[in-house]
């Protein structure tokens, strides 16, 4: 399996290097045969290529099996016409990464504060309110004075079918159990169709158990009562903000995990930012990239049929679940170790394993 790693900004290194170590004992002990071909993105791609995605990297990325993306600063690229070019965004359109895949889950050792659980949001990733990535020309927000600006928002049903049979396809493999959050009773015609398509194409699948619920419900609920979801489906901003909340109350946002899933292509990436005030220092949890690997490997060996690739993505997850509950973790989830210890914790067990 072939590759492409981008360490990015700030803590991206530190996290990528304890990521690629992992990766390096699970390909020996699995027989992965990873290569692992390493580019620049972000502030050092900017300082040697004069952009932040060097010329020709998005064809590298193509040719390869899979993409892992550290975080960049990605407030910091405001001007693409001087080579400031959003990666995420960029390789999320390019590639046509549809479906964000967020787990969030509680660990052994680590008590959630409002109990166990374990579920997945499936965020749609390519249209919505995002100005970036909704118009083909252009961007979607505009300053019509200089005091009142409009927001464009698109919904199409191309989209909304796909990331809703995503969602229902992996609800069939988990607890068979669907949440649709929409707000459909202010946006009747967008959320309207987004959540009339999601029922629809529920169907389809046997035994499944859907239900729906307002976004600003949602929020009362995931925070009262997470385990009574499992796979929750959402347009591309509900889906952002919900993933991040369920991230943090796991415990931190260090330990989500996060894939962009396309038809054909698939990118790991942290699920937080590259934190600038912490970088260098040791200090951040490489948990969320870890983990963002792992269903990577999973989702081409589902791809491939090579099943020796979604047994190492199991026993990642296993060896990080481990970590936790040991304690041999990072301080935002109780540990004492660093970046760099942390994630040699994982590879250790990994390999007594």
């Amino acid at each position: 399996m072939h590759i492409v790693v981008l360490p990015g900004d700030g803590i991206g290194p530190e996290i990528t290097a304890a990521t690629t170590g992992v990766l390096r004992v699970a390909s020996e002990r699995f027989q992965l045969n990873l290569r692992l071909e390493e580019h620049p993105i972000g502030h050092a791609s900017l300082k040697q290529f004069g952009a932040t995605v060097q010329p020709g990297l998005l064809d590298v990325v193509r040719a390869a099996d899979g993409l892992i993306l550290g975080p960049t600063a990605t407030f910091d690229f405001k001007d693409e016409a001087r080579g400031e070019i959003n990666p995420s965004r960029y390789f999320r359109k390019s590639l046509d990464l549809f479906a964000n895949v967020r787990p969030a889950r509680t660990y052994a050792g680590r008590p959630g504060r409002l109990g166990d659980f374990d579920l997945v949001v499936v965020r749609e990733n390519t249209e919505g309110f995002y100005a970036d990535r909704n118009m083909e020309q252009g961007n979607g927000e505009m300053l019509v004075t200089p005091d009142v600006v409009i927001s464009l928002r698109r919904i199409t049903r191309s989209c909304c079918e796909r990331i809703a049979h995503a969602a229902c396809r992996l609800a069939m493999k988990r607890r068979k159990h669907l949440t649709i959050v929409h707000k459909a009773n202010v946006l009747k015609i967008g959320d309207g169709m987004f959540l009339a398509i999601c029922r629809e194409a529920a169907r389809a699948y046997p035994g499944l158990e859907v239900d729906d619920v307002l976004v600003d419900a949602m929020m009362a609920h995931v925070v009262r009562n997470p385990d009574r979801f499992d796979v929750v489906v959402a347009t591309n901003m509900f889906g952002d903000i919900l993933s991040d909340l369920t991230a943090e109350l796991s415990g931190s946002l260090g330990l989500g995990g996060s894939l962009n899933v396309g038809d054909r292509h698939a990118m790991a990436q942290a699920a937080h930012g590259s934190a600038p005030d912490i970088a260098g220092q040791d200090v951040a949890n490489p948990v969320s990239l870890i983990q963002s690997t792992a269903l990577l490997l999973a989702w081409h060996g589902e791809k491939s049929g090579a099943v020796r690739y979604e047994e190492a993505a199991s026993a990642i997850e296993g060896a990080v679940a481990k970590a936790i509950a040991e304690g041999r973790a990072t301080r935002d989830v109780g540990g004492r170790l660093g970046t760099i210890a942390a994630g040699a914790a994982i590879a250790e067990i990994l390999q007594a394993k």
